[in-house]
Formats: structure tokens, sequence, C-alpha cells
């Protein structure tokens, strides 16, 4: 079931698509964004070029997020599966801090969207997660996160 998840076009990044675009924003795609003939480092789900700004909208269980929607792949008989996930997710996270930094270094300002903020128990009012999209937009901080940043603790040695 897992396998037909795709990258990108999710639920979430749709509806702030949508919804960002009918507030007067325009923004690229960054699976297809290119600045001096290279993609972006990331591929952000939203590039605002002249803003110099992206968005990730990230799912809570790919990303890693420590929140009530990430639960670490539960322990079974079979440990080779499970270990395959925890050596997957932990690549995820480590890889997002790597293109964090990367985008930094770079000069864009990078907005987080997490799934929980729309969906869960914690969600949060989509027009309270819309206006923060809006306002980070409008401003200057580097980095900001919807759902609080905060990623599960993962064992780099492994």
């Amino acid at each position: 079931m897992m396998a037909g998840i795709g990258p990108k076009d999710t639920k979430p990044e749709l509806a702030i698509r949508r919804a960002l675009h009918a507030r007067g924003l325009r923004f690229r795609l960054g699976s297809n964004y290119r600045r001096k003939g290279k993609l972006l480092v990331g591929k952000p789900d939203l590039v605002f070029p002249a803003r110099k700004a992206v968005i990730f909208v990230h799912g809570c269980f790919w990303h890693g997020h420590d929140c009530a929607l990430f639960k670490w792949p539960a322990r079974g008989e079979n440990t080779d599966e499970e270990a395959k996930w925890r050596k997957k997710l932990t690549a995820n996270i480590l890889r997002d801090r790597k293109t964090l930094n990367r985008l930094f270094e770079t000069g864009w300002r990078v907005l987080e969207v997490w799934e929980c903020t729309l969906k869960g128990r914690n969600r949060k009012p989509f027009d309270e997660v819309i206006t923060r999209c809006c306002a980070f937009l409008e401003g200057t901080e580097p980095f900001s996160s919807i759902g609080g940043s905060q990623t599960v603790t993962v064992d780099v040695s492994a």
C-alpha cells in the first residue's frame, strides 16, 4: 500500500496550492523549477522566486515528524522489514536537514507545512494555516514551520 503514495501532488499539497493561488499568490512547482539550469535542491513543493522563498508540504510519516501521525513501523516477526523502514525514514530525515542547510546557504527562505496541521486530532483551521503561509511569504524570516519543526530522534550511526 505504501508504494501507491506518490512524492508529489498529494492531497495536502494540492489544497495548499489551490488556496494560495486563490489568494493571488503565484508560484512555480519545485519539481521542475530550474535556477541557472539546475533543479533547486530538495525539489520544494512550491517555489516563489521573486520572494526567494520555498514551501515544503511534508507528510509526517515520510519525514519523521514528532507528532501523533508518526509511528515507527511496528516491531513484528520480520525484523529485516523493520530495519529497512528505519533506515529509509532515517535517511529521509537526514536528507531533509541537508536540504534545509543548502537552501539557507544559497539565500532561500523555507517554510515547512506538516501534514498533521491539516488532518488528525491536532489539525488547525485550514484558513489559519493559509494565513500563516501568506504571512511567511510576505515577511523576511528565513525559516518557519507550521506544526513545529521537531522530527523524531534518529541514530546517525545506523
